[in-house]
């Protein structure tokens, strides 16, 4: 993405972005949203940009979608970005049926189709598990056999809706080879200091400036 200055910034999803913003570390909450913000002013400290954390903890696409006028597009966002997912695989585990993976694409794919006519870029980021595996039959099986039809149906929708990608998943994967899944989230699903650092560097690496 090629920023400058004047540029608005906004995150959305769910708790991994919400990071406690409405709470006791409002307004960009404690993760990664917050430490992009803080290595883009360290790394430009020329660009002045506005950055929002639209993120709500428990979200799926569809909650998403009811609030996506108000909390999202009226923002007016010049750069858009998106993670969104792991709480609709769940439920659907869980026997929602209307958060399948076919749901959920055709759900984000209207919402991108709203958002990409009113901004200048658009990011996704897939949805993840930081985990080696588990044993069958176990929750965490289960998850990491159903992800894949989430996450391949964000690399659809990046490609259709000409957005960036940083795709999550595949950079955990190849972290946990490196070092013990608890060195970046002390449960697959929400990132410690680290992974919410490794995140934001993820971004920035994204960044240019126009």
């Amino acid at each position: 993405m090629k920023l400058k200055s004047g540029f608005k910034i906004v995150f959305t999803g769910d708790s991994i972005t919400d990071a406690g913003r409405m709470s006791q570390f409002y307004p960009l909450g404690n993760g990664y949203v917050k430490f992009f913000a803080e290595l883009l002013t360290s790394a430009y400290p020329e660009l002045s940009v506005q950055i929002f954390n639209t993120g709500i903890s428990g979200n799926t696409v569809k909650d998403l979608k009811d609030r996506w006028d108000d909390d999202v597009l009226s923002l007016n966002p010049d750069w858009l970005i998106i993670l969104i997912g792991i709480n609709d695989l769940n439920r659907y585990l869980d026997g929602v049926t209307e958060l399948s993976p076919e749901s959920y694409e055709r759900t984000y794919d209207e919402l991108l189709s709203a958002a990409e006519r009113k901004v200048r870029g658009i990011t996704l980021i897939t949805p993840f598990y930081i985990s080696r595996g588990s044993y069958p039959g176990t929750r965490r099986d289960a998850v990491l056999k159903l992800l894949p039809s989430y996450t391949d149906a964000v690399r659809r929708l990046r490609v259709k809706h000409s957005a960036e990608l940083i795709d999550l998943q595949a950079d955990f994967e190849n972290l946990v080879k490196k070092r013990e899944p608890t060195a970046f989230a002390l449960e697959p699903i929400h990132p410690n200091e680290a992974g919410h650092l490794f995140m934001a560097m993820k971004l920035l690496s994204s960044v240019e400036l126009a």
